[in-house]
């Protein structure tokens, strides 16, 4: 989601796999905000093949939603969409009323709220998969991973995907965490973390 010149930010953002492949979502003029490119969404749920499929996720700084649309549409049970931008959640609200037709989807939930707030209502154990794609340079994803940490939000073995700047230095997971995978495309660094189950 951060301020780019090189490129003319797109209109629309679409979904690339599972139930909902070729459907596309608006992305509305904010500072801040941009959409996890085609390239990166197709390596990252490469990576989470094989347990996307009914895991309980969050998207933190949803935005337009496609990380969090992306995992329902390839099988996640539960996905909350949680933004405090009021044109974001607009937009985001629109969408699902398409999304949802003919009838709602009772897996999608959309927060308008800090995400950081939110991570302290949750509960223990309460999460398997977490997406975490703020503004670049923001610097809210150290934040989150924190707070993640500190509250044992996450299952054993859950994940955590970050995506930053290539620029921004690697956030370290720290104790109780490894890195599950690591790649930089273009101006993109990802980095997917794993709860280390306790012994």
């Amino acid at each position: 989601m951060a301020r780019t010149t090189s490129k003319r930010k797109p209109g629309q953002v679409r979904i690339i796999g599972g139930e909902w492949r070729g459907r596309r979502l608006p992305v509305v003029d904010l500072p801040g905000l941009r959409p996890s490119g085609d390239r990166a969404r197709e390596t990252l749920f490469n990576w989470l093949q094989p347990c996307i499929r009914g895991a309980r996720c969050a998207d933190l700084f949803a935005g337009t939603g496609v990380l969090g649309l992306e995992a329902y549409s390839r099988g996640a049970a539960e996905v909350t969409l949680v933004e405090n931008m009021p044109l974001a959640v607009q937009a985001l609200r629109a969408a699902l009323v398409k999304f949802n037709s003919p009838g709602p989807k009772a897996g999608i939930h959309l927060v308008e709220t800090d995400a950081l707030k939110w991570l302290q209502t949750c509960e223990p154990g309460s999460l398997d998969i977490v997406f975490i794609d703020p503004p670049f340079g923001s610097r809210l994803e150290t934040q989150s991973i924190a707070l993640l940490a500190s509250l044992e939000v996450m299952q054993p073995g859950g994940l955590v995907y970050i995506e930053t700047s290539r620029n921004t230095p690697p956030c370290h997971p720290g104790l109780g965490w490894e890195i599950a995978k690591e790649k930089t495309l273009g101006q993109v660094r990802m980095l997917l973390l794993r709860k280390i189950a306790s012994t």
